[in-house]
């Protein structure tokens, strides 16, 4: 070995410390978000064409489809709680009649209903052969029935009051759209506070902002094409449904983080599943119905 070696003095020139990677301009920021605003929108227009069929078409057809809706829902939460082993079979029956008691009955049937959807739960969980866990499984099958059910039946609650109840129902979903649409775009391109950041890290107390006064102009601008409805009720509603529709996007952002899910599916492509498009929805729509019943009937 040469003693001499030159390889053994050599210094490793200093080498200039890295640059922190630069924060996107805001130009560039805000044509991501409009592209991806843009993408939102032609994703959801087939959708929002169904929903307007479907509202029009009303009756047994609204009925039928407010089924398929809650099959859609629930095979997505089965997926997403697989792991607590929910009672699938007690779910498509609950939701299902829950719906074509709304329909057909009142209230009262819809409550019936409900209730004996607990005997269902516990005569096919005891029916099980291995029924470790069965209290989480039970428990997760009747917030399935509950979460998904209780709005869609608020929904043919809804379409079915007399005169008017389709053109609400269409208030409430478009200010339930604008409202979603609204918070996510102000969000991106002013958000900077973050109001729930372990349960949803991009909600911003600037998209919240921009979500409710959006999705309540949203809904007054809808009622002012309408004579019945007079400004006063329709910024009240407006503003309620703006108010909650966040709430929903939340409560449902609670349930995938706990679970370990980050989209409910794919039927809307990167946009996520059926339960991603709805969890506003399903908030608002009950909001919606009682507000109705309260102001315009």
């Amino acid at each position: 070995m040469d003693l001499f070696d030159d390889e053994m003095f050599e210094v490793e020139e200093e080498r200039p410390p890295r640059r922190p990677p630069r924060k996107p301009s805001r130009r560039k920021r805000r044509s991501g978000m409009r592209g991806e605003t843009a993408k939102r929108i032609v994703v959801a227009i087939p959708w929002i064409v169904f929903a307007i069929a479907i509202v029009v078409a009303g009756g047994a057809y609204f009925a039928i489809a407010m089924i398929g809706i809650g099959v859609l829902c629930l095979r997505e939460f089965n997926a997403m709680a697989a792991a607590l082993r929910p009672i699938q079979r007690a779910g498509y029956v609950a939701v299902p009649a829950l719906i074509v008691a709304a329909y057909f009955g009142t209230a009262f049937n819809v409550l019936l209903v409900l209730a004996a959807s607990f005997p269902v739960i516990f005569a096919l969980g005891a029916g099980r052969e291995h029924r470790d866990g069965i209290v989480g499984s039970m428990g997760v099958t009747l917030l399935a029935i509950v979460w998904i059910g209780i709005p869609l039946v608020h929904a043919v609650l809804l379409r079915d009051l007399p005169n008017h109840g389709a053109a609400l129902l269409i208030d409430v979903l478009v200010g339930t759209f604008a409202a979603d649409t609204g918070a996510y775009a102000t969000g991106r391109m002013f958000g900077s506070h973050r109001i729930a950041p372990s349960l949803s890290p991009n909600k911003t107390l600037e998209g919240l902002v921009g979500g409710f006064l959006i999705g309540t102009m949203a809904f007054w601008f809808a009622g002012l094409y309408q004579d019945w409805l007079s400004g006063v009720d329709a910024l009240i509603m407006g503003a309620a449904v703006a108010a909650i529709a966040p709430v929903g996007d939340l409560f449902e952002s609670m349930l995938k983080r706990d679970l370990g899910t980050k989209d409910t599916g794919t039927l809307f492509g990167p946009h996520g599943g059926v339960l991603d498009r709805l969890d506003a929805v399903f908030f608002t729509i009950v909001v919606g119905y009682y507000l109705a019943v309260q102001l315009v009937y």
